[in-house]
């Protein structure tokens, strides 16, 4: 069968099957774009859900308590290391630094 045979064969076709093939590829092309809405949605509703969390936390954080943080717990594994050191001021040195 040829392109134009099977042209043929689809002008035979009642009128009652063009109809319902139009009908079929509308509501196709109707749900397609709501699927892809409704997609669409769903990730603009968790965007809207996530920057609204965030703005949550960063709002109680601004208006939040001042008291600073208590620094970390120490963790001793057994070692301790005492470093000795001295602050030697330059800033009369005439010497050349390599």
């Amino acid at each position: 069968m040829n392109g134009k045979q099977f042209l043929e064969l689809l002008s035979r076709l009642p009128a009652r099957v063009w109809i319902q093939a139009i009908l079929g590829l509308i509501a196709f092309v109707v749900l397609a774009v709501l699927g892809f809405a409704v997609i669409a949605g769903i990730a603009a509703v968790a965007l809207v859900l996530l920057l609204a969390f965030k703005a949550k936390r960063w709002i109680l954080g601004f208006f939040g308590r001042d008291i600073e943080p208590a620094p970390p717990a120490r963790h001793h594994d057994g070692k301790i290391t005492d470093v000795q050191y001295e602050i030697v001021d330059r800033t009369n040195d005439r010497t050349p630094r390599p």
